[in-house]
């Protein structure tokens, strides 16, 4: 433990504790970045009356080292953690023996997601790490819940990896990328024959990863006849490829994924309540970036990892990590690559991230434009779009309350409701909104759903939903 901690604090700072027993103490900040350069060290431990130790110089110490945990020894960081540069504290009041298990539970929390390949120092990160160390034993089913581009999948292959399952295969599969006979096909198999262009007999992904693991990504996307059969594989292993009508079994874990809210899809009857309660025994829910903005800096590092000459000013990693990054890990992961051609021996600066972001408002941004739309019927899909937004915001933080609370019904949680006018409910407004999208398309579906800003079968539940086919 000591080569893997290093202490800043005063001698007379000490209260009694034997700090060299602990880990390998400095007096100077010269003496600090040192050792960070030339040795990768897990924790900085900082004695509360180390006013030197500042954003600045935290910066620096993790360009040397960007995974290194910084903890404050005495009092709570306070409530405005979030913009500390302490990740924790430790009180010295632990004494001796108690400060030595915090720390070698800090390290443990550490290695546990590098371990599963998580690059991560936020707390909330060190909380879902806890979450698959203990459930991934069991062979339970998991609900991974999170914006696109958190590390769904991630979660799913650690889970693997850290079961008994983790010599037979695991196998991933979009459900919304694929139409529903083909989705079928995917994961059930196919018999010769069952339909046109069938010349040959396929084994599913269901058969697959017999004895591992099956990660459905995007399971809300999927539809009520696909949900029927996923129960049936989840409730006794038995599912029938298409075209024959012999049981198959398989011993598979399932670990699905969504980016939705799944009551919403329950209560507007697209998503079965029964399957849902069997995918979501243990509910795993992924903060966005924006939430663990100390995540930022060592993501940077790790993608850049092979590009030894690159570097990046103090500004240009400043504002990276003020912006709320919509698209999560992979958006973060987009600007790190397009650095990394445009400079592979040179330095990140300003003027490149806010260039960066300017773009990626340019091309997120669907507020409405002048394509013959009144005024007010343009302030009304901004008012219904807002109206969405506020809504998805309010059941990700629902889910992020109760995803940690065990063997408790969730609480209940009201959504603000939002008056629109008598003359016009949001029901009213949606309907109308897709008529006059599938007017200006032609009735081509597809295009309206990219207009929209809606899924393709999203657009078709809504149809269904007000009669539209």
């Amino acid at each position: 433990m000591v080569n893997r901690v290093i202490i800043l604090i005063d001698e007379d700072r000490r209260g009694g504790i034997d700090f060299s027993e602990l880990g390998t103490m400095v007096s100077e900040i010269s003496e600090l970045y040192q050792l960070v350069k030339e040795s990768d060290y897990d924790l900085l431990l900082v004695g509360d009356r180390r006013g030197d130790m500042t954003h600045g110089i935290a910066m620096k110490l993790h360009r040397y080292n960007a995974m290194m945990d910084i903890w404050r020894l005495g009092s709570d960081v306070g409530s405005d953690a979030g913009e500390s540069i302490y990740d924790g504290c430790l009180d010295l009041s632990l004494g001796q023996s108690g400060l030595r298990k915090k720390i070698e539970r800090i390290l443990q929390d550490k290695a546990r997601l590098a371990d599963y390949g998580i690059v991560a120092r936020s707390a909330k990160m060190r909380t879902v790490g806890q979450t698959i160390a203990r459930i991934a034993p069991t062979g339970i089913s998991v609900l991974v819940v999170g914006p696109s581009g958190s590390g769904k999948e991630l979660v799913a292959r650690a889970l693997h990896k850290q079961s008994d399952r983790r010599d037979k295969p695991i196998v991933a599969i979009n459900c919304g990328a694929l139409a529903e006979g083909v989705l079928e096909s995917e994961l059930f198999g196919h018999e010769k024959g069952a339909f046109t262009g069938s010349v040959a007999r396929r084994e599913g992904l269901f058969h697959k990863a017999d004895g591992g693991t099956i990660f459905l990504d995007e399971i809300g996307e999927t539809r009520a006849e696909m949900q029927v059969k996923l129960l049936r594989v989840l409730e006794d292993g038995t599912y029938y490829p298409v075209g024959s009508s012999t049981p198959r079994r398989a011993n598979v874990r399932v670990v699905a994924a969504t980016n939705r809210d799944l009551s919403e899809a329950i209560a507007e009857k697209t998503f079965r309540e029964d399957l849902y309660f069997r995918i979501s025994v243990v509910k795993i829910v992924l903060p966005p970036l924006l939430e663990r903005r100390r995540d930022i800096q060592p993501l940077v590092h790790f993608f850049w990892r092979d590009q030894r000459g690159l570097s990046y000013s103090d500004a240009a990693m400043e504002m990276l990590m003020k912006y709320d990054w919509p698209g999560n890990v992979r958006q973060l992961k987009n600007f790190a690559s397009r650095m990394a051609a445009m400079k592979p021996q040179g330095r990140v600066d300003e003027d490149d991230v806010q260039r960066f972001i300017a773009e990626q408002h340019v091309s997120v941004t669907h507020l409405p434009v002048s394509t013959g739309r009144t005024v007010e019927e343009a302030g009304q899909e901004l008012i219904y779009r807002a109206i969405l937004q506020l809504g998805n915001e309010i059941r990700m933080l629902r889910d992020l309350i109760t995803s940690h609370i065990p063997s408790e019904p969730a609480a209940s949680f009201e959504e603000p409701s939002v008056e629109v006018g008598k003359s016009r409910s949001i029901e009213d407004m949606e309907r109308k909104m897709i008529e006059k999208a599938l007017r200006e398309t032609g009735g081509n579906r597809k295009e309206a759903a990219r207009t929209l800003g809606i899924g393709e079968r999203t657009l078709y539940r809504k149809l269904n939903k007000y009669n539209l086919n």
